[in-house]
Formats: C-alpha cells, sequence, structure tokens
C-alpha cells in the first residue's frame, strides 16, 4: 500500500506536514486548491478514515498513524476561523499519469 505525504499552509502562513497511509488524499484534494479551514478538515478527515479503513481490510488493523494525522488536523483547524483558507502545496508522491499505468 503507497503511504504519502502533503504539506498544507494554515491561514497564518505557517505549514504543517501530514502523513497517509494511501494515496486516496488525491481523491479528496488537490494540489494548489484552497479550501476553507472546515471543508479541509472534513476532507482531510473522510479520506483519513479510508485510508485507515484499506489499512484494517489488509493488515487487520487500523492505522493510528492516520488517526494521528486527523487529530493534527482537527487541533491545527481549532485555531482558525472555518471560513479562513488553507492551501494543499505539496503532495507527495504524484498520482501516476494514465500512461504510467499502462
Amino acid at each position: 500500500m503507497p503511504e504519502m505525504s502533503l504539506v498544507v499552509r494554515w491561514p497564518d502562513g505557517r505549514e504543517q506536514d501530514c502523513y497517509s497511509p494511501s494515496l486516496v488524499m488525491h481523491d479528496h484534494l488537490s494540489l494548489g486548491t484552497l479550501y476553507t479551514v472546515a471543508d479541509f478538515r472534513q476532507r482531510a478527515t473522510h479520506a483519513l478514515g479510508i485510508a485507515s479503513d484499506r489499512v484494517r481490510a489488509k493488515y487487520g488493523f487500523a492505522c493510528t498513524s492516520a488517526a494521528a494525522t486527523t487529530d493534527q488536523i482537527a487541533a491545527s483547524a481549532a485555531a482558525y476561523d472555518p471560513d479562513e483558507l488553507v492551501e494543499v502545496v505539496r503532495m507527495w508522491p504524484p498520482m501516476p499519469s494514465p500512461e504510467e499505468d499502462r
């Protein structure tokens, strides 16, 4: 299961590294996109839940790192107004292009 990381920039300019045990984050967040704090938190929490479920399906236990990332995002988000903006500034690794899948 490929893991990934992403970096988000909070409204005050602070950047935060986030971990996901799955590339599923690409299905819910886009590089360079601005999200409200509330929307980002909801999208990231949903994606990390799916990622943890994938770990559970493969290994028989939930991913504690996904849970920790969810908690870190929630704690950071609580410091801002829900309508302020968060930017996804890095997602690694990128999703493979369709040509790379062949």
